[in-house]
Protein backbone atom coordinates (compact mmCIF):
# COMPACT_ATOMS: atom_id res chain seq x y z
CA UNK A 1 0.00 0.00 0.00
CA UNK A 2 2.67 2.39 1.16
CA UNK A 3 4.58 1.63 -2.72
CA UNK A 4 1.21 2.77 -4.41
CA UNK A 5 0.87 5.83 -2.59
CA UNK A 6 4.61 6.78 -3.30
CA UNK A 7 4.40 5.91 -6.92
CA UNK A 8 1.33 8.29 -6.13
CA UNK A 9 2.72 11.43 -5.21
CA UNK A 10 5.60 10.65 -7.12
CA UNK A 11 3.50 10.80 -9.93
CA UNK A 12 1.31 13.96 -8.94
CA UNK A 13 5.12 15.51 -8.34
CA UNK A 14 6.29 14.82 -11.79
CA UNK A 15 3.25 16.17 -13.67
CA UNK A 16 3.16 19.35 -11.24
CA UNK A 17 6.91 20.32 -12.48
CA UNK A 18 5.90 19.81 -16.02
CA UNK A 19 6.06 23.15 -18.03
CA UNK A 20 3.14 24.70 -18.61
CA UNK A 21 4.29 25.77 -22.14
CA UNK A 22 4.21 21.94 -23.48
CA UNK A 23 0.40 22.27 -23.02
CA UNK A 24 -0.33 24.18 -26.22
CA UNK A 25 1.83 21.88 -28.10
CA UNK A 26 0.13 19.06 -26.76
CA UNK A 27 -3.43 20.13 -27.78
CA UNK A 28 -2.25 21.07 -31.09
CA UNK A 29 -1.07 17.57 -31.73
CA UNK A 30 -4.08 16.09 -30.15
CA UNK A 31 -5.71 18.09 -33.35
CA UNK A 32 -3.54 17.37 -35.56
CA UNK A 33 -1.31 14.47 -35.20
CA UNK A 34 2.09 16.96 -36.11
CA UNK A 35 3.80 18.87 -33.58
CA UNK A 36 4.90 22.54 -35.41
CA UNK A 37 8.84 21.73 -35.88
CA UNK A 38 9.93 25.86 -36.08
CA UNK A 39 8.62 29.38 -35.90
CA UNK A 40 8.51 29.26 -39.51
CA UNK A 41 6.17 26.40 -39.76
CA UNK A 42 3.42 27.93 -36.98
CA UNK A 43 3.80 30.86 -39.06
CA UNK A 44 3.42 29.29 -42.37
CA UNK A 45 0.76 27.08 -40.89
CA UNK A 46 -1.44 30.63 -40.31
CA UNK A 47 -0.66 32.24 -43.28
CA UNK A 48 -1.67 29.46 -45.20
CA UNK A 49 -4.92 29.57 -44.19
CA UNK A 50 -5.55 32.81 -46.26
CA UNK A 51 -9.02 32.44 -48.55
CA UNK A 52 -8.68 32.61 -52.01
CA UNK A 53 -11.41 35.08 -51.89
CA UNK A 54 -9.44 37.31 -50.11
CA UNK A 55 -6.08 36.79 -51.65
CA UNK A 56 -8.40 37.20 -54.95
CA UNK A 57 -9.22 40.56 -53.93
CA UNK A 58 -6.03 41.73 -52.92
CA UNK A 59 -4.58 40.73 -56.79
CA UNK A 60 -7.32 42.74 -58.36
CA UNK A 61 -6.75 45.73 -56.21
CA UNK A 62 -3.14 45.60 -56.48
CA UNK A 63 -2.30 43.84 -59.41
CA UNK A 64 0.00 41.63 -57.74
CA UNK A 65 0.19 37.85 -59.19
CA UNK A 66 -2.01 35.84 -56.99
CA UNK A 67 -0.34 32.23 -56.50
CA UNK A 68 -2.29 29.26 -55.32
CA UNK A 69 -0.97 26.33 -53.61
CA UNK A 70 -3.72 23.56 -54.37
CA UNK A 71 -3.04 20.78 -51.83
CA UNK A 72 -4.55 18.28 -49.21
CA UNK A 73 -4.38 16.98 -46.46
CA UNK A 74 -3.33 13.31 -46.77
CA UNK A 75 -0.48 14.51 -49.49
CA UNK A 76 2.90 14.48 -48.18
CA UNK A 77 4.28 16.35 -51.22
CA UNK A 78 1.42 19.29 -50.00
CA UNK A 79 2.31 19.12 -46.38
CA UNK A 80 6.20 19.28 -47.30
CA UNK A 81 5.67 22.03 -49.44
CA UNK A 82 3.53 24.05 -47.26
CA UNK A 83 5.76 23.68 -44.01
CA UNK A 84 9.31 23.24 -45.72
CA UNK A 85 9.49 24.55 -48.90
CA UNK A 86 7.31 27.58 -48.95
CA UNK A 87 8.43 29.59 -45.72
CA UNK A 88 11.78 29.41 -47.12
CA UNK A 89 10.22 31.33 -50.19
CA UNK A 90 8.64 33.64 -48.12
CA UNK A 91 11.98 34.39 -45.89
CA UNK A 92 13.16 35.02 -48.90
CA UNK A 93 11.09 37.87 -49.34
CA UNK A 94 9.04 36.70 -53.12
CA UNK A 95 5.57 36.56 -50.85
CA UNK A 96 6.59 40.46 -50.66
CA UNK A 97 5.77 40.43 -54.54
CA UNK A 98 2.80 38.37 -55.04
CA UNK A 99 -0.87 37.39 -53.10
CA UNK A 100 -0.78 33.79 -51.66
CA UNK A 101 -3.46 31.62 -50.59
CA UNK A 102 -3.55 27.59 -50.46
CA UNK A 103 -7.11 25.89 -51.10
CA UNK A 104 -7.34 22.13 -49.92
CA UNK A 105 -8.73 20.16 -52.50
CA UNK A 106 -10.46 17.85 -49.92
CA UNK A 107 -11.85 21.21 -48.57
CA UNK A 108 -13.22 23.06 -51.85
CA UNK A 109 -13.08 20.34 -54.61
CA UNK A 110 -15.25 23.08 -57.73
CA UNK A 111 -12.83 25.95 -56.78
CA UNK A 112 -9.31 23.78 -56.83
CA UNK A 113 -10.84 22.48 -59.85
CA UNK A 114 -11.66 25.60 -61.65
CA UNK A 115 -8.10 26.95 -60.35
CA UNK A 116 -5.86 24.38 -61.72
CA UNK A 117 -8.23 23.63 -65.04
CA UNK A 118 -9.11 20.17 -64.01
CA UNK A 119 -6.13 18.63 -63.01
CA UNK A 120 -6.25 16.24 -60.39
CA UNK A 121 -2.44 16.27 -59.28
CA UNK A 122 -1.65 17.43 -56.21
CA UNK A 123 0.54 19.84 -55.13
CA UNK A 124 -0.22 22.41 -57.66
CA UNK A 125 1.72 25.89 -57.49
CA UNK A 126 -1.06 27.90 -59.90
CA UNK A 127 -0.10 31.66 -60.64
CA UNK A 128 -2.23 33.91 -62.46
CA UNK A 129 -1.41 37.32 -63.07
CA UNK A 130 -3.43 39.91 -64.67
CA UNK A 131 -3.11 40.70 -69.25
CA UNK A 132 -4.69 42.84 -71.51
CA UNK A 133 -6.35 39.96 -72.18
CA UNK A 134 -8.06 38.62 -69.31
CA UNK A 135 -5.54 36.16 -66.41
CA UNK A 136 -3.00 34.27 -67.59
CA UNK A 137 -2.12 30.96 -65.45
CA UNK A 138 0.52 29.11 -65.29
CA UNK A 139 1.05 25.68 -63.39
CA UNK A 140 3.92 23.73 -61.74
CA UNK A 141 3.31 20.66 -60.59
CA UNK A 142 4.05 18.11 -57.54
CA UNK A 143 6.48 18.47 -55.15
CA UNK A 144 9.43 20.94 -55.35
CA UNK A 145 12.49 22.14 -54.33
CA UNK A 146 12.74 25.78 -52.99
CA UNK A 147 14.87 27.01 -56.06
CA UNK A 148 12.31 25.82 -58.81
CA UNK A 149 9.77 27.74 -56.75
CA UNK A 150 11.61 30.40 -56.27
CA UNK A 151 12.49 30.56 -59.99
CA UNK A 152 8.68 29.69 -60.93
CA UNK A 153 7.58 33.12 -59.67
CA UNK A 154 10.61 34.97 -60.20
CA UNK A 155 9.95 33.73 -64.42
CA UNK A 156 6.08 34.74 -63.27
CA UNK A 157 6.88 38.18 -61.95
CA UNK A 158 9.44 39.08 -65.44
CA UNK A 159 6.55 38.00 -67.22
CA UNK A 160 4.39 40.39 -65.90
CA UNK A 161 6.69 42.97 -65.65
CA UNK A 162 7.25 42.48 -69.43
CA UNK A 163 3.56 42.59 -70.03
CA UNK A 164 3.11 45.64 -68.10
CA UNK A 165 5.77 46.96 -70.38
CA UNK A 166 4.09 46.21 -73.31
CA UNK A 167 0.68 47.26 -72.07
CA UNK A 168 2.37 50.93 -71.25
CA UNK A 169 3.84 50.93 -74.93
CA UNK A 170 0.60 50.27 -76.51
CA UNK A 171 -2.16 53.03 -76.12
CA UNK A 172 -4.51 50.99 -77.70
CA UNK A 173 -4.52 48.41 -74.99
CA UNK A 174 -7.81 46.81 -73.28
CA UNK A 175 -8.91 48.13 -70.24
CA UNK A 176 -12.51 47.18 -70.27
CA UNK A 177 -11.08 43.48 -68.80
CA UNK A 178 -13.52 42.74 -65.18
CA UNK A 179 -11.11 40.78 -63.31
CA UNK A 180 -13.89 39.42 -60.96
CA UNK A 181 -15.78 37.56 -63.90
CA UNK A 182 -15.07 33.46 -63.73
CA UNK A 183 -14.08 33.39 -67.24
CA UNK A 184 -11.36 35.61 -66.98
CA UNK A 185 -9.90 34.26 -63.73
CA UNK A 186 -9.85 30.81 -65.22
CA UNK A 187 -7.53 31.56 -67.45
Amino acid sequence: MSLILCAALMQSAFLAAEPAAAAPQEVAAAKTGVLPATESAKKTEAEAEETYAKAHRVTVKTGKPLVVMVGADWCGPCQTMRRAILPRVREHGLFRKITFAHVNVDRDKELANQLTGGGAAVPQLVMFRKTKNGWARRKMIGGQSVEAVEKFINEGLAMDADERRAEAADPHANSDIDPARDENRRG
